[in-house]
């Protein structure tokens, strides 16, 4: 898990596709700005996705932005940079498991 964790502190930036930030806000009112906070807000909670891992590797976070809104973001990490694939609040279930967690 820590591994995980350094990995993202050795990224030096986001990459956005326009897709994926129309599709964020679009389905879930989340913006860019939103999802880039919550990498640099604490507790801050990550994880594997294996089971969409298929092509690359894929994350997930669940973390707050900085006012405080819980949010639940997938990513990848390619060439040192975080690319967020999807982003919307946490459900219920997801924001027992942050708290129990951080």
């Amino acid at each position: 898990m820590s591994q995980l964790y350094e990995k993202i502190r050795e990224c030096t930036g986001f990459e956005w596709d326009e897709y994926n930030i129309k599709k964020n806000w679009e389905k879930h009112f989340v913006t860019p700005l939103e999802c880039e906070q919550i990498f640099f807000n604490k507790p801050l909670l990550v994880l594997t996705d294996l089971k969409h891992s298929d092509i690359e590797m894929r994350f997930y976070a669940l973390g707050r932005t900085d006012r405080r809104r819980m949010l639940f973001v997938v990513f990848t990490i390619r060439n040192l940079k975080i690319g967020v694939i999807s982003a919307r609040d946490m459900s219920r279930k997801e924001r027992n498991f942050y708290e129990e967690q951080c």
